[in-house]
């Protein structure tokens, strides 16, 4: 299919289609690049309180002078303020100061005490139940609520007492990790994907892939166009790119339209060279449902 430039979420809101990765963005450094991708383009930024980024991130949507209502603004509820979501839905407007988020997702299903460790005495369903409770209370702030991570396991654990069906799932996802199970169960839900990580995270091999760089070299492209490409020639899938960097950010925005059998060459890859770059383990949760954690 050709590749599109916004989905629309089960809310009815539309989600721009590339939007700019903030994960190890820096203070100091991410101002700059949300202000810059504003200025050209960009209508979609992803931070989180996890990031410890989100005051920069407001200061780089004001300083785009972009009005506020045609930016498209995601933020995540961290592992340790599962407990605690009305006060962290709080903090993330403060911090970006913003009177809305469009969407705020739960970071991972794995709550966490303040010192780093898996709260087992807790229950991630009761943190979507408040986040639940906060969207419904107050949609004009809250505008859309989804999740992060989550494995099918999970997702139909969540299903069977939601209230909210989750707008989105922001998973990993590239050539070597195209978690097939999990994008079938979400698009029989009516719930986007948004792609994290579609390089391969840090220091890439798959900017190295043979058939990667044959498709990119057909298109005139660079290697990193065909693999964030790869995403947006998906129904219903968004994608984050990240950089700090101004001409990264712009080479980011080009897309091509992908054809069918190119999109099966690309999901081959999998099958000789499969990699996780964000395994679950870190949460002290253990694979949370992912087949290729267990």
């Amino acid at each position: 299919m050709p590749a599109t430039t916004s989905v629309t979420l089960n809310t009815g809101a539309i989600m721009p289609t590339v939007g700019l990765g903030t994960w190890k963005s820096k203070p100091g450094q991410v101002e700059h690049a949300v202000e810059f991708a504003l200025k050209n383009g960009y209508k979609h930024i992803d931070t989180a309180a996890g990031y410890q980024n989100e005051t920069e991130v407001g200061q780089g949507l004001k300083a785009s002078g972009v009005p506020r209502e045609e930016i498209f603004v995601t933020t995540k509820l961290d592992n340790p303020d599962q407990r605690h979501v009305p006060e962290a839905l709080e903090s993330s407007l403060s911090k970006l100061d913003t009177p809305y988020i469009d969407l705020w997702l739960m970071h991972w299903p794995a709550p966490m005490t303040k010192d780093g460790k898996a709260d087992k005495d807790y229950d991630w369903l009761d943190t979507w139940k408040a986040m639940e409770d906060l969207h419904l209370a107050h949609p004009e702030k809250l505008r859309a609520i989804g999740v992060s991570n989550f494995s099918v396991e999970y997702l139909e654990r969540l299903l069977k007492v939601a209230r909210v069906v989750p707008a989105v799932n922001q998973i990993e996802l590239h050539p070597s990790c195209p978690q097939h199970d999990v994008v079938s169960f979400c698009q029989s839900k009516n719930i986007v994907l948004t792609a994290y990580s579609p390089l391969g995270s840090d220091n890439s091999p798959l900017l190295k892939n043979t058939v990667v760089n044959k498709i990119a070299a057909k298109y005139s492209v660079q290697p990193a166009n065909v693999l964030i490409s790869l995403h947006a020639n998906k129904s219903g899938h968004t994608v984050l790119p990240k950089s700090v960097t101004n001409e990264r950010i712009l080479n980011n925005a080009t897309i091509v339209d992908l054809t069918d059998s190119e999109i099966d060459e690309l999901h081959k890859i999998d099958e000789t060279h499969h990699f996780r770059a964000c395994h679950p383990a870190w949460t002290g949760w253990g694979g949370l449902g992912f087949p290729d954690c267990k």
